[in-house]
């Protein structure tokens, strides 16, 4: 039997452990480390653009009926507005937890963005998500934009690729009966279609290509054309442009920036549009044009628009169609470093992202699918099908600030078309005003 001095001793050392766990718990907890159905309640903010809440639902109910200790709330904002209400809520101290971020933003973003935690952390059987996770369920293009010295930065909610649009009526006049697969077949079609009147007047076009103001995305259409030609675009190492790089003794940038230009040009066959067209999504919905190129989103906003119109969507034409290369455009969930509770942040955009996550977010937006083990069950989709089985071809380029770069392949457009410089020249003013953003980054 024990005496009192050794049960007093026993209930003080009892008393001891107990106040230990429960300092280890607090700690743990506190810095977001501990089980995320315990504790005290984590209130995350979520931001986004052009995704509204009914997007996220289904989604954001599933995930905090596991983890009742997150609450999520997610904010809507226009696109144009977005990243000037980030810089100034990251300043005031009042910033998301969770935002979305364009898939060319990393560069110029990347300070602001805590990666995503790949060791196991206390309280875990395995660690959040790793980098062999991320390449195995992601396309590659996701590795090239959101990855950095094998740190995580982003997860892709979907990934988009420019297509060709086109009109099935017009097409069916002229005798055409299938898009173009290449660009030599787009030229082609162009010329077929195209209906030039007096003072070079454009009474139809074939397609909308060549300039810049009026062709929506036309920067990401000329990029691509670039890409396709063999542009290195930019040094891998330093980030700085690479437009006038001799690749097998051929400028491939010079070829591509011509032939893009050549279809605004009244002295070339393929001449098709002008500064003065109507804006490029008008044109195509009024049948004023074609063809354009364009992302799946673009789908939806033509049948609300002009429920009549008779179009189809191809797969972009390609320079090689045996080596097929897409332009990629999509925005991917990050976490803010300025985040109390990053973990938990992560944690939710892991599952945003997951297969079971992202099923009824792309249910509802009808966005094509990042994740590889989701392809096979979209791509026969009739809406985004043609979309889906190019993301694993769909590639990017680095871009130390994205929208002052699109302004300057813009203007390098202009330049051409209004004959302010040769082809030559104007790659080398875009390339040289690309390297002094780089340089001041």
């Amino acid at each position: 039997m024990l005496n009192f001095s050794q049960n007093r001793l026993f209930i003080i050392a009892g008393a001891f452990i107990v106040a230990v766990f429960i300092l280890i718990t607090i700690v743990f907890l506190s810095r977001g480390f501990g089980p995320a159905d315990s504790g005290p309640l984590k209130e995350l903010k979520f931001w986004g653009v052009f995704d509204d809440t009914n997007d996220f639902r289904s989604t954001l109910n599933t995930f905090q009926q596991r983890y009742p200790r997150i609450r999520i709330s997610y904010q809507q904002f226009n696109y144009e507005d977005y990243e000037k209400e980030l810089i100034e809520a990251f300043a005031a101290g009042r910033g998301p937890d969770i935002w979305m971020i364009q898939n060319t933003w990393l560069p110029k973003q990347q300070e602001k963005i805590t990666p995503l935690p790949q060791q196991k952390l206390p309280g875990q059987e395995k660690p959040l998500f790793t980098l062999r996770d991320f390449r195995d369920q992601f396309v590659d293009v996701a590795e090239k934009d959101l990855v950095v010295q094998e740190q995580i930065y982003g997860l892709p909610l979907y990934v988009d690729t420019l297509a060709l649009y086109y009109n099935k009526d017009i097409f069916n006049s002229v005798g055409i009966a299938s898009p173009p697969e290449t660009w030599e077949e787009f030229n082609g079609a162009v010329e077929k279609i195209a209906t030039i009147g007096e003072n070079e007047a454009i009474i139809r076009a074939g397609a909308a290509i060549g300039t810049a103001k009026n062709i929506n995305r036309s920067t990401d259409i000329l990029s691509l054309l670039m890409m396709q030609s063999g542009v290195p675009m930019s040094d891998p190492e330093s980030g700085a442009a690479d437009f006038l790089k001799e690749v097998n003794g051929r400028n491939p940038g010079q070829t591509a920036l011509e032939y893009y230009t050549d279809f605004a040009n009244p002295t070339k066959r393929v001449y098709t549009w002008n500064s003065s067209a109507f804006y490029s999504i008008d044109a195509f919905q009024q049948g004023a044009a074609a063809m354009m190129f364009n992302y799946a989103h673009q789908i939806e906003v033509l049948k609300a628009r002009a429920p009549r119109l008779n179009f189809g969507v191809a797969p972009m034409p390609q320079l090689n169609l045996d080596r097929p290369v897409n332009y990629a455009n999509y925005w991917a969930a990050t976490v803010s470093k300025f985040s109390a509770s990053p973990v938990e942040a992560w944690q939710f955009a892991t599952y945003l992202t997951s297969f079971e996550g992202a099923i009824p977010y792309l249910n509802s937006t009808e966005h094509p699918t990042a994740r590889r083990d989701l392809i096979d069950q979209q791509k026969e989709d009739l809406t985004i099908g043609v979309f889906v089985k190019q993301v694993l071809t769909a590639d990017s380029w680095y871009q130390v600030d994205s929208a002052a770069i699109e302004n300057i392949l813009a203007t390098m457009i202009e330049d051409v078309n209004f004959r302010r410089r040769s082809i030559v020249e104007a790659l080398n003013a875009a390339e040289s005003q690309i390297n002094v953003l780089v340089q001041r980054r």
